[in-house]
């Protein structure tokens, strides 16, 4: 049976992960409102690159914010890249919002600066060996508690993590023809 995969469609880089969940073929699910989070069977949901600020202010004004912490806190699985690491961490060392929070990592917002620190690089993931990791305007994570697993580091600095059902990498994965941290993800279904 094909697993269905919500993406959080509100703003930025959603069609992308559905192109790669196509590629896997995998059913998408575009999450734009409450009820297709709640009407729709889901088995994971990825969190994309975009704007945090932008994305936490729209879950919050669609009422999916409770549903989608809910879900995540009762084990749905998730993939949260960049701004999606942002809004599942439970600090943001340079921002007093919180949003979904309930990844036990505190990370920094905008960590490699501006547009103008966007970077690309080959770095080592978990078990996954060598990886393409895109990074724009990305954060990073500072600290992680002890049932947090480190998968990724870039020089010195903490790029992508798991606790037990969520995933988070500061990097795009969705922007490279790579599908292994996809795979990686969808085996946690």
């Amino acid at each position: 049976m094909k697993k269905n995969i919500g993406v959080l469609a509100v703003q930025g880089a959603f069609a992308e992960h559905i192109n790669t969940l196509k590629k896997l073929d995998i059913n998408t699910i575009e999450i734009r409102k409450k009820s297709d989070l709640t009407e729709n069977h889901i088995d994971g949901i990825i969190l994309p690159g975009g704007e945090s600020t932008v994305m936490g202010k729209l879950i919050n004004e669609l009422g999916m914010l409770n549903s989608l912490k809910k879900f995540i806190q009762d084990g749905l699985p998730v993939f949260g890249t960049c701004a999606g690491l942002i809004l599942l961490a439970k600090k943001i060392t340079n921002d007093d919002n919180v949003y979904i929070g309930t990844m036990d990592i505190e990370v920094k917002r905008n960590a490699y600066g501006r547009q103008l620190g966007s970077f690309h690089t080959n770095g080592q993931f978990a078990k996954l060996g060598q990886v393409p990791m895109t990074f724009i305007r990305a954060p990073y994570i500072e600290n992680v508690s002890k049932n947090v697993d480190i998968l990724a580091q870039i020089d010195n600095h903490i790029v992508a993590a798991k606790q037990n059902n969520m995933i988070v990498t500061s990097f795009h994965p969705e922007l490279t023809s790579d599908l292994n941290i996809h795979k990686y993800f969808l085996d946690l279904i």
